[in-house]
């Protein structure tokens, strides 16, 4: 039988008007420490988005998504917090915030390739 892994994941959200508490599944964050994974997945379709927010700045929330997705794989350049082990940037990213990008709650599970786990819950949970 194959080994299995325990891992954590949260849904990424924008939230475009925080005081509605109104927000649209944009991505997937997924920690295994055991596998050594820290990855995030995102897919943003503008016109959902607009939806919710004509006057969203649509570029500024691509860099923000965009600057998650990078600290969370610690690339060159990701700042102080992409220096962080990846326990701590998981922690970090998927802290509560009151501000337009923010994450679920952190769910756990059990999985065998964490790569194909994230792919799947982004497709189930995000498109």
């Amino acid at each position: 039988m194959p080994e299995r892994f325990l891992f954590e994941y949260a849904v990424i959200r924008v939230m475009p008007r925080v005081e509605r508490e109104e927000f649209l599944n944009v991505g997937i964050i997924l920690f295994c420490a055991k596998k050594k994974f820290l990855k995030s997945i995102f897919f943003l379709d503008e016109l959902k988005v607009r939806t919710f927010c004509t006057k969203i700045d649509f570029e500024e929330l691509s860099a923000n998504l965009t600057a998650f997705e990078r600290i969370s794989v610690g690339a060159k350049g990701s700042g102080p917090i992409g220096e962080y082990d990846q326990a701590s940037r998981f922690r970090w990213l998927t802290a509560t915030r009151s501000t337009v990008v923010q994450c679920s709650k952190v769910h756990p599970g059990f999985c065998m390739d964490a790569e194909e786990t994230m792919i799947r819950l982004h497709q189930e949970l995000v498109l």
